[in-house]
């Protein structure tokens, strides 16, 4: 999973100048009071704040100047002030992620430690893990089985004439076609068959899958003939990645417009549109976009909190969560950062019906 070193948090190409540091902690204090509160944030609630020893008059005058700049914004007149996307791009670009709690991290080891199942179950239920975490609505982007390199393939007869063909991929991913043969093969031709397949195709990638060359034996040559274009048929599937989304009650109350949260569900449910905004997200080198600065109306009012995933040090998919702007920032960081590490180790590891857990330590 990439570190700090290789993905930032912020937006690129941001020259804005600095704020001094008493600027700066008026704003984290009112960032952090709205997202506690969902009320404006007046001058007294900043002189309480620990570190903060100014006058109110000072304070005033310091959030009359955030405003300007377009960091605060005034809902009402006699109100307080609460952030703009912006108010919330700096929060996040200083503010390091929150530690989970020991209940939190505690329940992300045990999760790991004993989900079972193929990789699309640990998928789905790691989606419903991060959002109990979050609070928010959970994406989790299944690994792209084209770039997984073969483990194994097995055949399996269901019938005299009808054999499973079993793909496993290297992300612990088993996909399965069933095939109808011309004539009967022996639960031992179909073990033959199976080895020499794996033989040849173990390493290469679904899309690279060819036919291996033959054994000398007619009977499992034509069972591996009849066999391969289903595996080759695999590689050139046009079905999107999977995406488990999880969570998708707690919108209700992470927002308070109806509007938006029929359209943010609307929105959950086109995977494809889902997978194109987060990898944009990824490849623009962020890991938090905020209100517009995703690039999509529909989620104006939201923030997305994304990390990659990876099998043997390749990005292999994504998990993230999406929220209100009002979002709970080092939270939601801390969650999705042990989730994706642990997630990576696991579909590292993560072989069909192995068994394997992970009793690591939930960074």
């Amino acid at each position: 999973m990439a570190d700090e070193e290789t993905m930032t948090r912020g937006r690129p190409g941001n020259d804005e100048p600095p704020l001094d540091d008493r600027k700066a902690a008026i704003l984290n204090a009112v960032v952090t009071e709205y997202i506690e509160t969902a009320q404006p944030v007046g001058s007294g609630h900043v002189t309480r704040t620990p570190g903060i020893e100014v006058s109110s008059a000072t304070i005033r005058s310091e959030m009359a100047a955030l405003e300007r700049d377009g960091y605060l914004v005034q809902p009402h007149t006699s109100a307080g002030r609460i952030p703009t996307d912006k108010g919330y791009r700096f929060f996040v670009d200083n503010v390091a992620p929150g530690p989970l709690e020991d209940t939190q991290r505690r329940q992300v080891r045990q999760f790991f430690a004993h989900v079972h199942g193929e990789v699309e179950e640990l998928l789905g239920r790691t989606s419903g893990l991060l959002a109990n975490l979050t609070d928010y609505a959970s994406v989790v982007v299944g690994p792209s089985h084209e770039s997984a390199p073969i483990r194994s393939v097995q055949l399996v007869g269901l019938a005299p004439r009808v054999v499973l063909v079993l793909v496993v991929l290297s992300d612990g991913a088993v996909e399965k076609r069933t095939v109808d043969l011309t004539a009967d093969a022996s639960d031992t031709m179909l073990g033959a068959a199976g080895a020499h397949l794996s033989a040849h195709l173990v390493g290469t990638t679904l899309p690279a899958a060819g036919p291996p060359p033959p054994t000398g034996d007619a009977a499992v040559d034509a069972v591996v003939a009849q066999v391969v274009p289903a595996i080759i048929d695999l590689g050139v599937s046009d079905e999107p990645e999977h995406v488990f989304v999880g969570g998708s009650s707690r919108m209700a109350a992470a927002f308070d417009a109806v509007e938006t949260v029929r359209s943010v569900l609307s929105i959950l449910e086109q995977q494809l549109v889902v997978v194109e905004l987060i990898e944009d997200i990824l490849e623009r080198g962020l890991s938090v976009a905020i209100g517009a600065e995703h690039g999509f109306e529909p989620l104006a009012s939201c923030a997305l909190v994304v990390a990659p995933v990876s099998v043997d040090g390749e990005t292999a998919g994504t998990i993230g969560v999406l929220g209100p702007t009002r979002m709970n920032y080092p939270r939601a960081l801390a969650a999705v950062h042990v989730v994706g590490e642990q997630l990576s180790r696991r579909l590292t590891r993560q072989g069909p019906g192995d068994g394997s857990h992970d009793d690591g330590e939930a960074d």
